[in-house]
């Protein structure tokens, strides 16, 4: 079981309220897309996913885990892309990855860096420094990052932001990849269109709750932004 629950899940920064009683249930390989205004909420529920936060009240099961009991073994099932690559500048693409291998405690990791070097399509690329690459190209290489332990569930905070049209497909396209191969995606985007198309199901997060919850195949693209704009005010 690779999938995620939260029930009445709430975060306090002091007086402001990030989240207030978010319930959401994710299953396993499925890919949700995470929609909402800036403030909504959805960089704080990532962060408590990827267990980099503490919730202030709330459940969550992480592949059926407790964070709160296990947490080392939660890790190692989750690849978390934030908004920064947590690249090194002046590390080659190849060096950035086998200096996470061995964070990640994996042996012998250098066919699984050749295969993902291929399918982010960086290989001819491998022995340049991180510090010459587009945006884009660091975007997907950040990606090869967060699964070069295969992990089951993947969590991805704004992705596509800064990222051309080339760039954008190819983000798409690897993605996709990771889907059909079982993996469960959590993604948060500003676009709603985005948000739509790529994919099982669309949520809206407003003012720190769920506030649209849809298979994205039953959330018709012509409305959608109008039924967005009257939950959100945005």
């Amino acid at each position: 079981m690779n999938g995620i629950e939260v029930r009445d899940l709430s975060k306090s920064f002091g007086p402001h309220t990030a989240l207030a009683g978010v319930t959401l249930s994710i299953e396993a390989g499925e890919f949700v897309t995470l929609v909402g205004p800036n403030g909504a909420g959805k960089t704080t529920l990532l962060r408590i996913l990827a267990t980099l936060l503490r919730p202030t009240s709330g459940t969550i099961r992480i592949a059926g885990l407790d964070p709160t009991r296990a947490g080392p073994e939660i890790r190692r099932r989750i690849g978390f892309l934030s908004h920064r690559t947590l690249l090194y500048d002046d590390l080659t693409a190849e060096q950035n990855l086998h200096f996470y291998a061995r964070l990640y405690g994996l042996p012998d990791a250098s066919a699984r860096i050749d295969e993902l070097l291929e399918r982010v399509g960086l290989a001819d690329r491998r022995y340049d420094r991180v510090r010459t690459f587009s945006r884009g190209m660091q975007q997907r290489l950040a990606v090869a990052r967060a699964v070069l332990h295969r992990p089951s569930i993947l969590l991805l905070d704004e992705p596509y932001t800064g990222l051309d049209p080339h760039a954008t497909d190819a983000l798409s396209i690897l993605l996709s990849e990771l889907a059909g191969e079982g993996c469960t995606l959590l993604l948060t985007t500003h676009d709603l269109e985005r948000g739509l198309s790529a994919g099982d199901r669309v949520v809206v997060l407003s003012r720190g709750r769920v506030v649209y919850d849809a298979f994205t195949a039953d959330s018709d693209p012509a409305t959608f932004p109008e039924i967005y704009r009257r939950l959100t005010g945005a």
